[in-house]
């Protein structure tokens, strides 16, 4: 444990201050400190090129692992082409970006901690989901930390949406690209939303203990406004299963804000994951409404998929606001120490 205690006091070193702050000294969004800092006008473009500076600037909350200029330099002349090329062909260039954005805030912390479990778990590093649907890989040396192989060079960036987090390259994910005379696959049909997230769980009728905690969590008004989001939502009869396992009454858990307010974080993903997308995610962690926190993607050899050990049992119920997956029992976050 002492060489990851190591690697907190240099993530801790490598913060850098980079960003203006207000008079008030509150934080400005993901999409505002990138253009307040000229190392990256290149991400800049791109994301306005892409169409994605309204989403870094008002949802999230992310953790963007941002390239420098030098970075889209060094990745223009390794693809062989040039910045007007890569801004104009915005499907490219949206696929690129969103795999440096991941759902969900992490700081430095959180990060080595992680690895930290990782190493105990005699495995070399772990994925973690990013906003176009795959995963990206981090990893470290024992002096390093890195994402896809790229240097985190500097950490803790704060906005009021999530966090930053420098990197010396840009990664990319596995580009999709359709063989010569194939035929386009069709997106999945689904129906179209009635309504937020609340008022489809409450169409639904089987989320009654749900809604009722996030009544009294105070988080009804985020889930209706709020998003796009991602939710895991347990039955009422996964409710009841997880209370009498717990030994727990719902009057007590909904009397504990806090702690409610911490479990109905967890089964929220600040970003649409469909199914399609979540299954592909085999192996990988997602990032949670809960700072720090994330839940684990398997698939069994019977094709099932599981949050952590709750089966996912419905999915792609579609709200305004997100999507729902409908899962056999209630995610409880380990609060004793941090992921």
């Amino acid at each position: 444990m002492r060489k990851f205690s190591l690697l907190l006091v240099l993530l801790a070193l490598l913060v850098v201050a980079v960003a203006p702050v207000n008079a008030q000294d509150e934080p400005q969004s993901i999409a505002a400190i990138a253009a307040g800092n000229p190392d990256f006008a290149t991400l800049v473009a791109a994301a306005q090129a892409a169409g994605l500076v309204e989403a870094l600037d008002q949802t999230g909350p992310y953790t963007v692992f941002a390239p420098t200029n030098d970075a889209f330099a060094a990745a223009i002349a390794a693809l062989g082409t040039t910045p007007e090329a890569l801004l104009g062909n915005t499907d490219l260039l949206t696929q690129v970006l969103l795999y440096h954005v991941v759902p969900g805030t992490f700081m430095a912390e959180d990060v080595a901690g992680a690895l930290a479990m990782s190493a105990e778990m005699e495995m070399d590093g772990f994925s973690i989901a990013t906003a176009n649907g795959q995963a990206a890989t981090i990893s470290t040396d024992g002096t390093n930390i890195f994402i896809d192989g790229a240097t985190i060079v500097s950490t803790d960036i704060v906005a009021s949406n999530g966090v930053i987090h420098v990197i010396d390259a840009v990664i990319l994910p596995e580009l999709a690209t359709e063989e010569p005379g194939a035929e386009a696959t069709e997106e999945p049909t689904m129906e179209e939303p009635t309504g937020s997230i609340p008022e489809v769980a409450a169409a639904a009728g089987t989320f009654s203990t749900l809604l009722a905690a996030a009544q009294a969590a105070g988080l009804v008004d985020a889930l209706t406004n709020g998003g796009p989001y991602t939710v895991f939502a347990p039955s009422d009869e996964a409710f009841a299963a997880t209370l009498t396992e717990l030994g727990l009454t719902a009057e007590a858990v909904l009397a504990d804000t806090e702690l409610l307010t911490a479990i109905l974080t967890y089964h929220v993903v600040p970003f649409p994951f469909y199914s399609e997308e979540v299954v592909g995610l085999n192996g990988a962690y997602m990032g949670t409404l809960l700072p720090g926190y994330a839940v684990a993607i398997t698939v069994d050899e019977s094709g099932n998929v599981f949050v952590n050990d709750a089966q996912i049992v419905a999915v792609d119920i579609a709200a305004t606001n997100g999507v729902i997956h409908v899962i056999d029992s209630v995610l409880i976050p380990d609060l004793s120490e941090d992921m």
